[in-house]
């Protein structure tokens, strides 16, 4: 299967087997883990595995797989078509030199990310997909799409996010909505009716719900379960069966309200609790919060695409195609990416998740050269500091080489509120 997926094999290998010992020290030797966790560890364990064998094998019965990167791309539609949706390799420093011949070198690592992943022929989900669908949400991504189409072979597809949210920046969404809903019946041959995308939006909600029920239950003190295990569940959220992932997650979220009841946390009552606020955390991009939850600190929430951003607004149900459309088009233009301007909601979302996990500082994430989200830390900042919530930001990429660097820092955040 790894040959016919055109994959360099030997370096696949060394991948596989670097990213299974930094899963081990990462997440396997965290204490008092949740049993429910062991699904989501056989996840990983198979993301470039048996996942991939059941895509190929949906393949063979016809159904298209769709790649994305954002949480922009409506997997409503996606499923109303039969097609499955999959999120693709982004989140290490890998044939980031490749890359860099093709992109300059202040690029963010997420865009040197998938184009070097793709370069380096170690992305199964890139080689597995029928169709990528690409979004304007920022120009490095804009830019990057045309070469990734390229090198893709023509794969890809690209909706047009608007800058504004205003009556002309929403009826540009709706039409995009339009775009991509005829598209995927022409490119599955599937007509879009009011029954299979009501069945879609339905299993699409219920994945969103129990991720809700899962944030709701780290507001507890103590949390019962790790900001690494929250994030990993996200992060798998964008790869795994929608159907399965939410039954599963369903089970944890049981295990976890037992573990509220009888006041069982992964960390002591008065463990300071941190947000994470800004760019998106793709698989294994776990730096940051290894070094938080290390430090002495829980994180509690993540106001990030991996995070509230993806799951925050639900879509109406049992409506017509038309209506169902339209409620599709508004719910995802309430998402509040640092892509728009102006952008006041994330501000204030931000500060309704500090008080609803009962945060006691936030941290702001951005990656180097990603400007949207870097140039709103600033306001970020101010919003935290009239409600006088400690607030750092650090700007980082996928290297090591800031290990020390910030884990002195989050340290010495982590001692300060206290």
């Amino acid at each position: 299967m790894w040959s016919s997926l055109g994959l360099n094999l030997e370096a696949h290998e060394g991948l596989l087997n670097f990213l299974g010992g930094a899963y081990k020290d990462i997440y396997l030797s965290q204490k008092n883990r949740p049993k429910g966790m062991e699904y989501f560890d056989f996840v990983i364990s198979e993301v470039h595995g048996l996942r991939i064998k059941e895509l190929m094998d949906a393949k063979e019965e016809g159904r298209k797989i769709i790649g994305t990167f954002c949480v922009y791309v409506p997997e409503e539609l996606i499923l109303a078509v039969n097609g499955i949706s999959v999120g693709l390799c982004a989140g290490a420093e890998v044939g980031t030199q490749e890359a860099e011949k093709y992109l300059p070198r202040n690029t963010c690592a997420l865009i040197k990310g998938f184009v070097g992943f793709k370069l380096a022929s170690l992305c199964p989900y890139v080689e597995a997909t029928d169709l990528i669908v690409g979004e304007t949400t920022c120009d490095g991504k804009k830019k990057a799409y045309e070469i990734f189409d390229e090198i893709t072979g023509g794969k890809l597809y690209v909706m047009e996010i608007p800058n504004r949210k205003g009556d002309e920046g929403r009826k540009l969404w709706r039409s995009e909505i339009e775009r991509f809903k005829e598209k995927l019946e022409e490119f599955t041959g599937i007509k879009i009716t009011e029954e299979n995308l009501s069945k879609s939006v339905k299993i699409v909600n219920e994945k969103r719900k129990a991720l809700q029920r899962l944030a709701t239950l780290r507001a507890t003190k103590p949390t019962p379960i790790s900001g690494l295990d929250a994030l990993l569940i996200n992060q798998i959220s964008f790869y795994d069966d929608p159907v399965r992932f939410t039954d599963m997650l369903n089970k944890l979220c049981d295990e976890l309200d037992e573990r509220v009841k009888n006041g069982n946390g992964v960390f002591s009552k008065d463990t300071p609790r941190i947000l994470v606020s800004g760019s998106p955390m793709a698989i294994p991009n776990w730096k940051l919060p290894f070094i938080i939850e290390t430090s002495g600190a829980v994180i509690v929430g993540e106001e990030a695409c991996v995070g509230e951003r993806n799951f925050r607004n639900l879509t109406e149900e049992n409506m017509g195609v038309k209506e169902t459309l339209d409620n599709i088009a508004s719910r995802y233009m309430g998402i509040d990416c640092a892509c728009f301007t102006p952008n006041d909601e994330r501000m204030t979302n931000i500060s309704d998740m500090v008080d609803k996990y009962k945060a006691d500082g936030v941290i702001h994430y951005s990656l180097q050269f990603c400007t949207p989200f870097t140039v709103e830390s600033y306001k970020v900042k101010k919003t935290m500091d009239k409600k006088e919530v400690p607030f750092m930001a650090l700007e980082t990429d996928y290297s090591m080489e800031d290990f020390g660097q910030f884990k002195t820092r989050v340290e010495a955040f982590v001692e300060m509120i206290k």
